[in-house]
């Protein structure tokens, strides 16, 4: 007799729940991050899918009737482009803008934060990034220079407050914004209607309630540039770190105050720059780390489950990150000695990820679940693991993505 929705959701999310406990589940979880893939799967282009909410939806239900992951992402990553046009976003290339038809979204870097302002920032972030990152971020929204700080409004200080708000630039931004937000609440509902199907049609529980940075990436990935931040380390440390003690509580409301709203534990922190060639031991412990360690264990105080993504390589950063609570988060990694890994990290945390994506794109199905046996045969013991790609999933070849999960399925029971 085969199961129900329901009782499949139930069966998934304890697998799950029972993997980052620490506790041995029924088999190893699989959660791969899905990105693309279910496009080029099912034969619409990205572009298509950005602008075309029907066609994504399609576009995954042709992906779920063939693929039943453990956590299963929505169409979030087809970021709708009437709101990036509209709001002339500036540092994304998308397909129509700037990229052919089927060709993933590409991230520009900028720095549209210059180094004499960090004590701006740190003073104020609100303010600064409203009248001065976002007029940079977006064409669109010019006139937010023209905002004055509204914490000035506690008493007399409306007089100044409140003018800039007859400014024509300044209403036309916010005119743009009106927009982007009914546009945006369009293709939100559109998610949690999918979200709804995921769970009703599939037995899917969503991956994800909300996503977060670590407090330096958020300074040095949309604000600084890779660069410049890095050379803010050794040209001004205390402002660098100033910055990063201002920035920690706003990525723990970022995570938070999403996963209440949408009533889903999973908190989603993507790493970028604390990788092994970017920093030294020495300069990840001072910058990178205290704070990363600072989120975690504040989505891990509000009774949320931090979903550490880890790209590049971070085999030297294994040490520090045992220093969390045991059983309550899962550590990604995509090019991570996996054994090392397991070792220091196996019975504090769950650890995920590793089978490579240019496998997936250029190896055979039998590549694949050799891969895959490694991995549950180091990592899968006595539970603490679960089976993921190393990046998220664009082109890959189907038989191969197949092989991962069938294999899984097969070979990872306990």
């Amino acid at each position: 007799m085969s199961k129900t929705p329901q009782e499949l959701y139930d069966e998934r999310l304890k697998r799950v729940h029972d993997a980052i406990a620490l506790r041995v589940p029924d088999r190893v979880p699989l959660i791969p991050v899905i990105e693309a893939f279910p496009m080029y799967y099912s034969g619409i282009t990205i572009q298509e899918a950005m602008n075309d909410y029907d066609k994504a939806a399609a576009a995954y239900d042709k992906f779920f009737e063939d693929f039943d992951p453990d956590l299963a992402w929505d169409p979030i990553f087809m970021y709708p482009a009437k709101i990036l046009e509209l709001v002339d976003l500036k540092w994304f290339r998308w397909p129509g803008r700037g990229l052919e038809p089927n060709r993933i979204y590409q991230f520009i870097e900028g720095e549209y934060m210059k180094a004499d302002e960090y004590d701006e920032l740190a003073h104020d972030p609100t303010n600064f990034i409203q009248s001065k990152i976002l007029p940079r971020h977006f064409g669109s929204l010019q006139g937010l220079r023209a905002l004055e700080p509204i914490r000035n409004s506690i008493w007399l200080g409306w007089f100044t407050s409140f003018t800039p708000f007859a400014s024509k630039e300044l209403q036309e931004a916010l005119e743009v914004l009106k927009k982007a937000g009914e546009e945006l609440n369009k293709w939100l509902s559109f998610l949690g209607d999918y979200q709804k199907k995921m769970k009703e049609k599939w037995g899917l529980p969503v991956a994800y309630g909300s996503f977060s940075f670590a407090p330096f990436d958020l300074i040095g990935d949309t604000l600084r540039g890779t660069v410049p931040v890095m050379t803010d380390i050794r040209r001004r440390p205390e402002k660098l770190l100033k910055a990063i003690d201002a920035m920690t509580p706003i990525a723990i409301d970022m995570g938070v105050r999403g996963a209440k709203a949408t009533g889903v534990p999973f908190v989603w922190i993507w790493l970028h720059k604390g990788v092994d060639e970017f920093m030294s031991d020495e300069q990840y412990k001072t910058f990178y780390w205290p704070s990363l360690k600072k989120l975690i264990e504040g989505l891990i105080a509000e009774d949320l489950i931090p979903i550490v993504y880890g790209e590049g390589s971070m085999n030297d950063r294994l040490e520090h990150m045992r220093d969390i609570p045991k059983g309550k988060a899962v550590y990604h990694f995509e090019n991570v000695d996996m054994a090392k890994a397991k070792d220091i990290l196996g019975d504090v945390v769950c650890i995920s990820g590793n089978v490579p994506n240019s496998l997936l794109a250029t190896g055979t199905p039998e590549d694949v679940k050799a891969y895959c046996k490694k991995l549950i045969d180091v990592c899968g013991k006595n539970g603490g693991f679960m089976m993921d790609t190393g990046a998220l999933v664009d082109e890959a070849k189907p038989e191969n993505l197949k092989a991962m999960f069938e294999f899984t399925k097969e070979y990872g029971t306990y």
